[in-house]
Formats: structure tokens, sequence, C-alpha cells
């Protein structure tokens, strides 16, 4: 057991392939794991995800509800702003990240943990806005950030290694070879990446139009 033993760390956690294997992984290097999961209105069955935290070990998993705050904070400032990217992109990913640090940090504090983890990798923008604003409400927090870590990155060069983690490990995930790419949904919108989308000019899979139309 490695000296990590005891401490705490609050897990941002989807659910989702990269999460549920962050959060087996951290219990291997002897994390104790509270899972967080923000209800920002993507329309999940959350409690399921919450008995699925459990099941696999974390020591405690909480559903914080934060969609009136997304909205109303973050959501309607930034269209009354006309915040689009590139003339299309209306950031609903971008704009939910610091609700949901919001709700981590509280968590943390409350849990007395030492430690806040992301599943975002090491080359996109959600680490940034993770980890800077976690720290801009708490300078005392330490970001775990296992796809920037050798250890982790070594042994899992990417989704399909996940996969096969997972089922080594004996639990279920919804990415599939097939469909290796990750989803990202909240109550403004739904954005999907790797696997096949890495390619610009492989277009859009059918089942992926959720909230729109092809």
């Amino acid at each position: 057991m490695s000296s990590n033993t005891q401490k705490k760390v609050v897990l941002a956690y989807s659910g989702g392939l990269d999460t549920t294997c962050i959060l087996f992984w951290l219990k291997e290097q002897g994390y104790q794991v509270i899972c967080y999961t923000a209800d920002v209105g993507q329309e999940e069955d959350l409690e399921q995800v919450r008995q699925q935290a459990l099941k696999l070990g974390a020591i405690k998993a909480i559903v914080d509800n934060r969609i009136e705050e997304f909205v109303t904070e973050f959501v309607y400032p930034s269209l009354a702003y006309g915040g689009i990217y590139q003339g299309r992109y209306l950031l609903g990913t971008s704009l939910c990240r610091p609700c949901i640090s919001k709700g981590i940090v509280k968590v943390a504090n409350e849990e007395n943990a030492e430690y806040i983890a992301h599943g975002a990798t090491g080359k996109g923008n959600d680490q940034i806005r993770f980890e800077l604003s976690c720290i801009s409400i708490d300078s005392t927090i330490k970001c775990i950030t296992p796809w920037r870590m050798s250890s982790f990155y070594n042994r899992f060069q990417g989704r399909l290694d996940l996969i096969e983690y997972a089922k080594t490990k004996g639990f279920k995930v919804a990415a599939t070879p097939d469909k290796p790419y990750s989803t990202d949904a909240n109550i403004m919108h739904i954005s999907f990446e790797s696997g096949v989308l890495e390619d610009p000019l492989h277009p859009p899979i059918d089942d992926m139009y959720l909230m729109t139309t092809n």
C-alpha cells in the first residue's frame, strides 16, 4: 500500500469511462475517494451514477444539484453578452466547469479532503478550467491530474486501454471500442470528443444528435 493511505481526494465523477477508471486507479494508489457529481441538467440517472461509485469503492458519493446556479450565474450572463466561440459554439462545457468547481471545493472543505481530482486530458482546456477555478476558490487545494502523471499515462495509452482495464476489473462502462468517444452534457448543450472524432474529416455519427437535428 502506498503512503497515500487515508488521504482523501474529491473526484469530479461523471460515471463515464475516464472517471470510473480513475476512481479505481486512485483506490489502487491508496487514496480514500469521495465522488462528486454535479447535476447540471444532463438528464441522466444520477442516483445510478452515485450507487455505481459506492459499488466501486468510493467512501462517499455525492450528487449536487447546481442547475439553478449554472443557469442564472453562468448561462444567462454568457448569452446576454453574446458569448459564442467562432460564431457557433455556445461554450456549454467551459461555462459549466467553474460552476462544478465551486461544488467540488465546498465538499473538499466539508470532508477535510486535501486533494481534488478530475479526468480531463493533458492536452485539453478542461484541466485548466477545473484546476484554476478550484485554486482561485481555495489556494490550499492540491490537484491530482492522472492524465499528466507518467504512472497513469504510461499504463493507459488511450481510451481503448481504459476499456480493457474496466473489463479486467469487472465493471461496466458505456464506452466501447466501436464508440470510444466521450460525452459532456448539461442543460445548455451536449458535446462529443475523442475516438473517431479526432479526425476533422470524419462526420458525426447519427446517434450523437440527441438535442439537435442532423
